[in-house]
């Protein structure tokens, strides 16, 4: 099995009990309107809310990758991050945070001038190997010192919606996907990399539930330590008829199944949610 520890810049995070992601949105346009914090006011607030609540990490995204989201320049998703990264590095230094991103740049900065200590790339890989191909030493030896967070996706958030089909068996295509990439990046020097199913994306209701129920396996057949972010998605409003605002409760049962199959992290918005739920079941197996 693999080393029940990530390596956040020389402290040592054990996974012997799953872990929760809170996360923090400044952006204008996420999803779940409910989590948008652009004010310093309103990010503080949500900070101490995630600390309060017990979770783990803050993940800090200023790029909304739902399918209909307006493009963001790469300055402006580096304006919309920094005010919050400032904050979190200030007076909150001991609180482990990762980025959200896709863009190499953006994630080298988080780094080296915020003292990021995970990276969350959507894009599949391309994060580093799109530097790595570059030989670009010194963009890419930053990007080997942090965890990174390894998300499956057919094409891009724009196009996923239409990447839903596989040749084959989904669940095949998917695991040689992940084996494929965390070979990759081992090569490269990555030695921290948790897997993201990538709920939502490229995938559809249907199959967003036979990937659920294969969380275990990944585990197993990854040996890696696997990230359920299912937050309030149309997986679960789509199925309860529902809407995002009223997803909590689906949220948590599907977060419970998680844990059960041996989820790692959770990425959520409701963070005293989740933290019970690790609670209760870690109670359960122990």
């Amino acid at each position: 099995m693999f080393e029940k520890f990530l390596n956040l810049k020389g402290r040592l995070m054990s996974l012997e009990k799953p872990l929760v992601m809170g996360i923090l949105n400044v952006t204008p346009d996420s999803f779940y309107a409910a989590s948008r914090q652009q004010s310093e006011e309103a990010i503080r607030r949500r900070i101490e809310q995630i600390i309060y609540e017990g979770g783990t990490f803050i993940d800090v995204g200023g790029y909304s990758t739902r399918p209909d989201a307006a493009e963001v320049s790469e300055d402006e998703e580096w304006q919309r991050l920094k005010p919050a990264l400032n904050i979190l590095q200030r007076d909150f230094p001991d609180v482990p945070v990762s980025v959200d991103t896709f863009r190499p740049t953006i994630a080298r900065r988080a780094i080296e001038d915020c003292g990021v200590a995970l990276i969350n790339d959507i894009s599949g890989g391309e994060v580093f190997f799109s530097v790595s191909d570059n030989d670009d030493d010194d963009a890419f030896l930053p990007l080997t010192g942090v965890p990174y967070i390894l998300m499956h996706i057919k094409g891009t958030p724009r196009t996923m919606h239409q990447n839903t089909s596989y040749e084959g068996d989904m669940l095949e295509e998917i695991m040689l996907f992940f084996a494929e990439k965390l070979r990759r990046l081992h090569l490269l020097g990555v030695n921290d990399v948790i897997i993201d199913p990538g709920f939502g994306f490229s995938k559809t209701v249907e199959q967003n539930y036979k990937l659920m129920s294969h969380i275990g396996d990944f585990k197993k057949m990854l040996n890696a330590p696997v990230l359920v972010g299912i937050s309030r998605k149309s997986m679960i409003y789509k199925v309860l008829g529902t809407t995002s605002d009223e997803s909590l409760n689906g949220t948590t049962v599907l977060n419970t199944y998680a844990l059960m199959q041996g989820a790692d992290i959770l990425r959520v918005h409701d963070v005293k949610a989740a933290v019970e739920a690790v609670k209760i079941i870690y109670k359960l197996k122990h």
